[in-house]
């Protein structure tokens, strides 16, 4: 054999060994049974598995918040009044001058259960004093007409149900207590304390 061959071959084993030794504990991790075994069972198992997809996390539904004082807005028949909140029924009567008036202990808007507000009417070409003239047009609206509450910053949409009309003292009619349920309610005809004029709406 070649010197030159032999030579370099002792020189590399040499150069070999003084590494080892030099940078032992730097590298003695590689030659560590469990690392060898992680390393072998990664290769054979693990490149084989499919990749699983991330799933996006659902997004969270950020509610808004609209900066409008409590109030009712009905579009078909042109309606801007603010909702007056009063804590006795004695009460109703005055706070039906300032706009119209939920009912004391029906459900607030947006929550289960009947939702009761009360507004005044009034005779055609009435003036438009203080809220004599709110709910006069109540008959107009139809199956499907939209109602928007505004109530604590939140909005809640209805959509009309149903066209009822009341003896005076009648009681309006069961409905189901799992759903929210709208009824805005005045006299009639317009400007007469005869009967009762009542819209149901549900609860987008």
């Amino acid at each position: 054999m070649d010197s030159k061959k032999i030579l370099k071959k002792y020189f590399l084993i040499f150069f070999l060994i003084s590494f080892l030794i030099f940078n032992w504990q730097k590298i003695s991790w590689i030659f560590h049974p469990g690392y060898l075994l992680r390393t072998i069972a990664f290769y054979i198992f693990e490149r084989e598995k499919p990749k699983e997809k991330v799933q996006p996390k659902e997004e969270q539904k950020i509610e808004q918040i609209y900066e409008k004082e409590d109030s009712i807005e009905i579009e078909k028949i042109k309606i801007s009044a603010p909702l007056i909140i009063v804590g006795k029924e004695e009460e109703v009567k005055k706070a039906l001058d300032r706009g119209v008036v939920l009912w004391p202990g029906s459900a607030l808007p947006g929550q289960k259960g009947q939702t009761i507000i009360l507004g005044h009417s009034a005779p055609p070409n009435w003036p438009k004093i203080k809220y004599d003239w709110v709910f006069s047009n109540l008959n107009l609206l139809e199956k499907g007409d939209e109602i928007v509450i505004y109530f604590q910053n939140k909005k809640y949409v209805y959509f009309v149900e149903d066209k009822i009309f009341l003896n005076r003292g009648q009681e309006l009619p069961k409905t189901d207590p799992e759903k929210s349920i709208l009824f805005l309610i005045s006299c009639w005809p317009p400007g007469k304390d005869l009967r009762r004029i009542a819209i149901e709406a549900l609860k987008d």
